[in-house]
């Protein structure tokens, strides 16, 4: 099994992996699969279903079709040119994708909510269909949006085409204890055996620009915003927090009244700054959803700004390893909140910046496993319930919570010799289990939880 740190942490746009990202790039492929038709479509339109109609239009599903079927893309984003874009398609009723011609498209007719069930393959399925001038269909594709900004097709995802089929890797681990036994046999680190993977499948120049771009990307949506006030869009009027919680801890420093456990709060707001960017459109880097963004990057920060002898040297390890267990949890349940509930997206996120943390402070593979372990165990059962569907409430702050507790995970299993009483691997079936047995209410449907029992208005 291999699943490339590239696909793990993608470079994309708020508020949502899953209902953003993943709808703009099925408009994509769909436009490429009408270029290798031998005809000319007249028009198109598009029907939603599940959680992606369920909150759909809080997580800008309704946009992030319109615009990846008018050719845009989630990893070079702009966003003058997507809102004008947005108004003129709106006014005109059309797309003009390159290689298609004028294409009819008015989203106010031809953009559908279907909120009956689920289609049969994920939670999170759209139909896109191409019609001729008289309107009969004439090409119809089925896209499935897993989680992550990953997308495949009903035949795709039933031929288990989510599974990597690629080139042989050096180290083909697919659960923790095989990966334990590797690490073991070739005396590598899980970061090192990662890197080995990626470069059997990647040139290393590549590899080593797009490390580093992820990081530059994950760093500058911290530093946006911890420098961004004001209220973030969606009609909740949930005010930006990130920056007036770091001006105050700013104002604090050095002062001998200050708390220890007051790091908490910088932990907290280095996550609250990546996702209320995420909630107002920004850019963000998946890790592994949009919706758990900010918990890698701020761990990953409070290594760099407050563990003595931490080194930017590490950072490349500390995402290897994130990417690998994100793997892990992928492969073998879900990092998808429309199918498991949140403690598929902070939970893995959790898990991931755990396991990164364990291995830059210098833990062996059995400590880095136990770590991700921890800090999945304990977000299993975490519901997905955002109020008017907005990745907003309860998500911002449970991102610094998933933060908070991923460092206490690591450090907890650095003060131990990596033996403990449940694998990661149980950890990820009892998550898988826990989202199969939970109901739809509380899986990014916003119809049960906080999202009902909370005034949004």
């Amino acid at each position: 099994m291999f699943l490339s740190v590239f696909d793990m942490f993608k470079v994309g746009v708020g508020p949502s992996s899953s209902h953003t990202i993943g709808p703009m790039v099925a408009g994509r492929m769909f436009l490429d699969h009408l270029r290798r038709q031998p005809f000319h479509a007249h028009g198109l339109k598009v029907v939603l279903h599940g959680s992606l109609a369920f909150t759909g239009v809080g997580h800008a599903t309704d946009r992030a079709v319109i615009l990846g079927l008018a050719g845009f893309r989630a990893d070079d984003y702009d966003a003058a040119k997507a809102e004008a874009e947005l108004d003129r398609i709106k006014t005109e009723g059309t797309v003009t994708p390159e290689g298609l011609g004028l294409l009819q498209f008015n989203p106010a007719q031809d953009l559908v909510f279907d909120f009956g069930p689920n289609l049969p393959g994920h939670a999170n399925g759209l139909i896109i269909r191409a019609v001729d001038a008289q309107g009969d269909v004439i090409v119809e594709e089925t896209y499935y949006s897993v989680g992550g900004g990953f997308v495949l097709t009903a035949a795709e995802l039933a031929a288990g085409k989510d599974q990597d089929d690629g080139a042989p890797v050096p180290y083909p681990f697919k659960t923790a204890v095989e990966m334990l036994q590797m690490a073991e046999r070739s005396g590598l680190s899980i970061a090192q055996m990662k890197r080995r993977n990626e470069l059997s499948r990647h040139p290393s120049d590549d590899y080593d620009r797009g490390l580093a771009r992820i990081w530059e990307v994950m760093n500058a949506c911290i530093e946006r915003g911890l420098a961004t006030d004001g209220i973030l869009p969606g009609g909740l009027k949930v005010r930006r927090r990130a920056k007036g919680i770091w001006a105050a801890l700013e104002r604090e420093r050095g002062l001998n009244l200050v708390a220890p456990h007051t790091i908490n709060d910088r932990i907290s707001a280095y996550a609250m700054a990546v996702n209320e960017e995420n909630a107002a459109g920004g850019q963000v880097v998946t890790a592994p959803t949009n919706g758990a963004a900010g918990v890698v990057p701020a761990v990953l920060r409070y290594y760099l700004d407050h563990v003595p002898g931490a080194t930017a040297s590490k950072v490349p390890d500390f995402l290897l390893t994130a990417a690998a267990i994100g793997g892990l949890i992928k492969f073998n349940a879900s990092i998808s909140g429309a199918e498991c509930g949140c403690q598929a997206e902070v939970g893995s996120a959790a898990a991931m910046a755990a396991a990164g943390l364990a291995a830059v402070m210098g833990g062996t593979p059995e400590q880095v496993e136990n770590a991700a372990e921890i800090a999945l165990e304990h977000h299993l059962g975490m519901t997905c319930d955002p109020i008017r569907g907005l990745v907003q409430v309860p998500c911002i702050e449970r991102n610094g919570l998933g933060a908070i507790k991923a460092v206490s995970a690591a450090s907890l299993a650095m003060r131990g010799d990596g033996q403990h009483l449940v694998p990661l691997d149980a950890a990820i079936e009892t998550m898988r289990q826990t989202g199969h047995d939970m109901s739809e209410k509380y899986k990014e449907t916003a119809l049960g939880g906080l999202a009902v029992n909370v005034p949004n208005c």
